[in-house]
């Protein structure tokens, strides 16, 4: 399947192509020379600070704007680690012009050539892009995608092995830490964390800061969450909410509600589902919402997050 691999070399040189299928990532790949290993990439990376450093200064322009949008795996190690015809046949495929994917190849080949040769000036004795072998027994969890994000953390209510190191991770010592459940039933497949509920009950579920007076929750995620009341369906998520009124939280299956606060602690609510591509709808209003996803990117892409978040603790604790 499509995937974003790695190939590392006997020298330790690696190169990464972004989700092609596996022929044409081991003739991509082939340009680091004698290929030891291909594998997928677990999407975590790790960067030294020289070359933090230089892909800021590099970038600087675009930061300060708060212009354009870039990500690591297509903007970055492919530009610097593949071939320029099969980068920019590797970004036709995702309907980007030849001409602007050469003329960022150019610009990254020349920010490459730049910082090695500052490097060696230095002494350093670090390559440009590498990989570190986690072998075939590791487990991870993909946060990537919305239904990703879901299954991931709702993993904690199982009893496989790979939830049991999930909790492990996270430093759970019980599935009900933190919490003060008074007329509860909590079911044993559910995890309950840093929260307060005076009735109700809470099946097959992850909730982790949920302050509320009566609850019926099944098969649902929610986190940082205060309401009187909360209805919350099988597949559905409730992120960082605060509902002051007398019905409460109603979430159907599948359905999302999210709070995006503002300095001022003020909270608005924004609606989707498990089952809308962000991406492939990120132009549209849906649910019912009073913007479209990049309507509300507009409007907060200038946020300072720092005394959002204050506002919000002050605000979710009031």
């Amino acid at each position: 399947m499509p995937y974003i691999y790695i190939a590392v070399s006997k020298s330790g040189a690696a190169a990464q192509v972004d989700k092609v299928d596996h022929p044409t990532a081991v003739r991509m790949l082939a340009s680091i020379g004698d290929v030891q290993m291909v594998g997928p990439s677990l999407g975590s990376f790790s960067v030294s600070a020289p070359f933090l450093d230089a892909i800021w200064q590099e970038f600087e322009a675009e930061l300060e704007a708060k212009e354009g949008k870039m990500d690591t795996d297509p903007h970055f190690w492919m530009p610097m680690t593949l071939a320029a015809a099969d980068y920019t046949k590797l970004m036709s495929q995702k309907n980007v012009d030849a001409t602007v994917s050469s003329k960022h190849y150019a610009r990254m080949a020349a920010f490459k050539d730049a910082f090695l040769a500052a490097q060696k000036s230095e002494g350093s004795k670090f390559g440009l892009f590498g990989a570190v072998d986690v072998g075939t027994d590791a487990c991870w969890w993909d946060y990537g995608q919305l239904q990703k994000y879901f299954a991931n953390n709702m993993q904690l209510t199982e009893d496989s092995e790979s939830a049991g190191l999930l909790r492990e991770f996270f430093g759970l010592s019980s599935r009900v830490v933190d919490s003060k459940l008074e007329g509860v039933t909590v079911d044993g497949a559910s995890c309950v964390f840093s929260s307060k509920i005076s009735s109700g009950a809470v099946a097959s579920s992850v909730v982790s800061s949920v302050t509320a007076g009566c609850v019926q929750i099944d098969g649902a995620l929610l986190i940082n969450v205060t309401a009187k009341k909360i209805t919350a369906g099988k597949g559905s998520i409730v992120y960082n909410v605060k509902d002051e009124s007398e019905e409460g939280i109603v979430v159907g299956e599948r359905e999302v509600v999210c709070g995006i606060w503002g300095v001022d602690g003020t909270c608005v609510v924004v609606k989707s589902s498990q089952d809308i591509d962000g991406g492939q709808a990120w132009k549209e209003i849906v649910k019912g919402n009073a913007k479209s996803f990049e309507g509300y990117h507009e409007s907060n892409k200038d946020a300072d997050v720092n005394a959002i978040e204050e506002a919000k603790v002050r605000a979710m604790a009031s």
